[in-house]
């Protein structure tokens, strides 16, 4: 079993930054792919921004050039660095892992940015 613990969210006003990590623990053995996906209310979840084991990335189209996705597998763990934050960024946010064909999720965090 994998178990993944996200922290980083908070409050932040219009244009600052946030740092969110998703760090994985449990039987690791090569983790295909890292996500973050977020979820605001009455919203459908979608995926912000993926990387995969061989450091290939993808944005969804609101969040390029604002998001930074990173892993580091010797640690792990998952990274997503947002600056220029939008009150539309609001959400809570999950980190998603695939590992051998099977996904794991983060119980989620809450960013929320003030305008």
């Amino acid at each position: 079993q994998v178990q993944l613990v996200e922290s980083g969210g908070g409050l932040v006003q219009a244009g600052g930054s946030l740092r969110l990590s998703c760090a994985a623990s449990g039987n690791i053995f090569s983790i295909d792919v890292m996500s973050w996906l977020r979820q605001a209310p009455g919203k459908q979840r979608e995926v912000v921004a993926s990387v995969t084991s061989g450091g290939f990335t993808n944005y969804l189209d609101s969040v390029k050039g604002r998001f930074t996705i990173s892993r580091d597998n010797a640690k792990a763990t998952a990274y997503l660095q947002m600056i220029s934050l939008k009150p539309e960024d609001t959400a809570v946010y999950y980190c998603n892992f695939v590992q051998l064909g099977r996904v794991y999720w983060g119980q989620g965090t809450q960013v929320t940015v003030s305008s």
